[in-house]
């Protein structure tokens, strides 16, 4: 009987962890807004963390999208040879780099940079008592550590993506004239053909909301971190599966609302 019940005691215990967790996140987020008010404490956290999470992102997220872009290109060529004409190669690359694999790409790479480094910095203020600390001294630590982090994932992950669908592009341009027997007119005629600036702003409200994840879930679970070092190791490992998982979530659920 006991083996009988095992699954179930351990489904069971999986859904009461992870409706825990949820509970956690939804009051440091509730926290975390009220904080916004708080601005001589995240202020000051801003712009450094901007950097951060943003610019020290950069060469990662061009790396992926460099090659991305290539690849679409030839991919799209072997696929369309015979079929349709050629130009349409730059019709598909610039559709799929706006609309999906800039964003998600770009997403879930700076889901583990990102995301990781924040919950192993904020998970070891926590174990080492950094953050006692502060609650000590009166500073409100969701103001001092979260809500700088969340605002600036929220900004400089749209500036991220956009960057990185543009190099993308323009690798996807380049292989094009070079390895295939495409000008640059009809690779620019194909790209033209199907833009929609709606795009633009698809693509970026995507990556807002996958900033906010990441950042969010990062702080989540690096703030709630029991167990010393082994416990930081664990919270950094799940903010990147969570965030990554969440990233997929938003990415199905914005193409069924906006592009329905």
């Amino acid at each position: 009987m006991s083996s009988f019940l095992a699954p179930i005691r351990m489904v069971g215990r999986g859904a009461l962890q992870a409706l825990t967790a949820v509970g956690r996140a939804g009051y440091l987020g509730t926290d975390a807004v009220r904080a916004l008010r708080k601005v001589d404490l995240w202020g000051p956290h801003l712009v450094p963390q901007m950097s951060r999470i943003g610019v020290e992102s950069v060469p990662i997220a061009l790396f992926i999208s460099m090659f991305t872009g290539v690849v679409l290109a030839l991919q799209a060529s072997y696929t369309l040879t015979g079929q349709v004409p050629l130009y349409f190669v730059g019709a598909l690359v610039g559709k799929t780099m706006i609309l999906e694999l800039g964003p998600v790409l770009t997403g879930l790479a700076l889901s583990g940079r990102v995301g990781a480094n924040i919950a192993a910095e904020i998970g070891t203020m926590r174990v080492t008592e950094q953050i006692d600390a502060l609650e000590t001294l009166a500073y409100d630590p969701v103001a001092y550590l979260v809500t700088p982090r969340v605002l600036a994932g929220a900004i400089m992950f749209p500036m991220v993506v956009i960057l990185s669908i543009a190099i993308g592009i323009a690798a996807g341009w380049g292989t094009s004239m070079a390895l295939l027997d495409i000008t640059s007119t009809e690779f620019i005629k194909g790209l033209r053909l199907f833009f929609d600036p709606w795009d633009i702003q698809f693509a970026a409200i995507k990556s807002i909301t996958f900033g906010v994840t990441v950042t969010a879930v990062g702080c989540s679970f690096g703030f709630h971190t029991r167990g010393g070092a082994e416990g930081v190791g664990q919270a950094t490992t799940r903010a990147v599966v969570i965030s990554s998982m969440i990233i997929l979530v938003l990415d199905a659920f914005w193409a069924a609302v906006l592009l329905s």
